[in-house]
C-alpha cells in the first residue's frame, strides 16, 4: 500500500473517530505530498520522494518544539509533540545506535576514510542509505567520532 493510500484510509478512520489532531496532520502530510509532486511536475511521487517530504515535516516540526520549549509555550510543545508522534506511525523503521554505527564502519571502509578530511565523502555514501531511518545530526556525530 502505497503512503498516499494508507494517508486516505487513516483520513476516512480519523473522521470517523472525531480525530481532529490526526486529522489536520493527515491533511498537512496529503498537502505537502500534492505540492511536492506539483513542484516536481509529476502525478506521483516515489516512495523516496515521499520518504524525503516526511523526513523534512518531521524535521520541522522538531525544530519547532525545540524554539516552543525555549520559548516557556507548554500549550504549542503538547500540540506539535502530539504532531510528532503522528507523523513517526508513517515513518520507516529507525535504525537502533548499534546498526547505525555498524553502517557506518562499514561506509568508512568502503569510501577508504582515514581523517576528518574526509568527512563529505563518508557523509556523502551514508545518507541515502540511511534517508528516513536515522537523523541526520546522529549520523553526522558518529561518523566524526569514527573518524577521530
Amino acid at each position: 500500500m502505497s503512503l498516499l493510500e494508507r494517508l486516505n484510509n487513516d483520513m476516512k478512520q480519523a473522521m470517523k473517530n472525531k480525530e481532529k489532531e490526526k486529522l489536520s496532520v493527515i491533511r498537512m502530510v496529503k498537502a505537502a505530498l500534492q505540492n511536492e509532486a506539483i513542484k516536481l511536475g509529476k502525478s506521483q511521487l516515489s516512495e523516496d520522494e515521499e520518504l524525503t517530504v516526511l523526513s523534512r515535516e518531521l524535521k520541522q516540526r522538531k525544530d519547532s518544539l525545540q524554539e516552543f520549549e525555549n520559548a516557556g509555550r507548554s500549550d504549542l510543545v503538547e500540540k506539535t509533540k502530539t504532531e510528532i508522534q503522528i507523523l513517526e506511525l508513517y515513518m520507516p523503521k529507525q535504525l537502533s545506535e548499534e546498526e547505525l554505527v555498524q553502517l557506518i564502519k562499514e561506509t568508512i571502509a568502503e569510501v577508504g576514510a582515514s581523517s576528518k578530511a574526509d568527512m563529505g565523502k563518508v557523509m556523502g555514501a551514508i545518507m541515502p542509505k540511511v534517508k528516513g531511518k536515522a537523523d541526520g545530526s546522529l549520523v553526522n556525530k558518529l561518523v566524526l567520532q569514527h573518524l577521530s
